[in-house]
């Protein structure tokens, strides 16, 4: 059981992230406001994170992905930000 629990953690978190980022997409293509565009968009990157980390961890474990975690982390956190960024600059 204590090597089965991370897995599943590990798989919710993917779907979790996916799904939020598949509802945010849907919404955004709807109503077209930017700031769900830039959250879906950071949901999207942050599933694909939670992918590498399921392959780092589970599939491939000698092989070392932190980077590219890393990288996807930074790269959905920056998308995000650059969203606020944007969004309060055409509220001006």
């Amino acid at each position: 059981m204590g090597d089965l629990l991370p897995a599943i953690v590990y798989v919710l978190c993917f779907v979790t992230s996916t799904a939020c980022a598949w509802l945010l997409g849907k919404t955004w293509r709807r109503s077209r406001a930017p700031l769900l565009f830039w959250s879906a968009l950071c949901f999207g990157l942050l599933a694909a994170n939670n992918l590498v980390l399921i392959l780092d961890m589970l599939i491939f474990p000698a092989v070392d992905l932190r980077l590219a975690r890393s990288i996807l982390s930074l790269g959905a956190v920056s998308v995000l930000l650059f969203g606020f960024i944007w969004s309060q600059g055409e509220e001006a």
